[in-house]
This record gives structure tokens, C-alpha cells and sequence, in this order.
């Protein structure tokens, strides 16, 4: 039992009674912003991968349009996400959480799709993904620190673009710092 009276009024009923009922709300797939979510979150994945299939890059010296594109592509889709959260710690948290699932899958792509194994030097596919990852996670932690700031207005177009735009900005900006040797 309870030490204290008025402690099982903070456990549910279905769970002080044996049973475990499913949430009354699931996340439901016909709502937009899930789509929102979801694409945002796998917008860079997929941007890598189409890349690595179609023409993946033959140098590891400069970056490439594929490279900006899968780094713009990760900043924008992360502040997409956090544009459809509401409140300042749900933005900022979901904006940095969108961002490291797709650096990651980027980077698992690059290697997943590396055609040759090298034992001195990384894959350029390798290279090129890392490269869009660690710009878009710059670009997505500029954009997760605007995200908060806008997370009272009204308007989800207003929450996603703004914080999209910086975060797109400082990706950018990285880009020709990670390839300057």
C-alpha cells in the first residue's frame, strides 16, 4: 500500500487495478503534423541516399552540391520538427532530437553505401556525409537556440521558418570550414 494518503490518486486506474489500457490519443498518421515530423526528421537520409544512388561523389578534398544539400537539408528538416512542437523546452528539444537521429543516419548511410573500403583514408561518400551531419548539427543547434523564441506565436509557419533560416545560414557557413585544408 501507500505511505501516504492521497498517493494513489497520482497512479491511473487501469494500472492500481491490474490492467494496462493503451493511451486514448496514439499518435495518429492522419494528422499533418506528424507528416511534418517525420519528413523533417528523414528529409537528410533521403536526400543522402538518393545522392549516393544516383552519382556518388569520386573526391574527399571539396565540398560538393550534394554536400550543402544534405546539410541545409538537416538544419531545415530539424527546425521543421521543432516548428510543430509547442512550448520553448518541446521546441528546442525537438529540434536538437530531429537533428542527431538524421546526422546519424547519414553518416550510417555514407557508410553503408561506400563502394570501396579504405584503410588510409575514408570513403568519399564517408567524408561528403560526415561533413553534411556535423554543418547541419551546427545548423540545427543554431536553430534549436531561435526555436524558443518563437514557440509562443500562433503561427507553425513562423515557428519552422525562422529557426530554419539560421539554422540554414550557420550550415552553411560551416561547410567551407570543414573542407579547408
Amino acid at each position: 500500500m501507500t505511505d501516504r494518503p492521497g498517493q494513489d490518486d497520482l497512479v491511473p486506474v487501469s494500472v492500481r487495478l491490474g490492467t494496462v489500457v493503451p493511451p486514448e490519443d496514439p499518435e495518429d498518421w492522419t494528422r499533418p503534423l506528424t507528416w511534418v515530423a517525420a519528413l523533417g526528421m528523414l528529409a537528410a537520409p533521403l536526400v543522402t541516399l538518393v545522392w549516393f544512388w544516383l552519382a556518388p561523389p569520386t573526391g574527399r578534398d571539396a565540398a560538393v552540391v550534394g554536400t550543402w544539400l544534405v546539410a541545409l537539408a538537416l538544419a531545415g528538416g530539424a527546425a521543421a520538427v521543432g516548428g510543430t512542437q509547442i512550448g520553448p523546452l518541446r521546441a528546442f528539444a525537438g529540434t536538437l532530437a530531429a537533428a542527431l537521429f538524421a546526422g546519424v543516419v547519414v553518416v550510417l548511410i555514407g557508410a553503408a553505401l561506400a563502394g570501396e573500403r579504405q584503410v588510409e583514408a575514408a570513403s568519399p561518400t564517408v567524408v561528403h556525409a560526415l561533413a553534411g551531419a556535423v554543418a547541419g548539427l551546427v545548423g540545427a543547434a543554431s536553430a534549436s537556440l531561435v526555436a524558443p523564441l518563437l514557440a509562443a506565436r500562433s503561427s507553425r509557419l513562423v515557428r519552422a521558418a525562422i529557426p530554419a533560416a539560421a539554422g540554414c545560414a550557420a550550415a552553411a557557413a560551416v561547410i567551407p570550414l570543414l573542407f579547408a585544408s
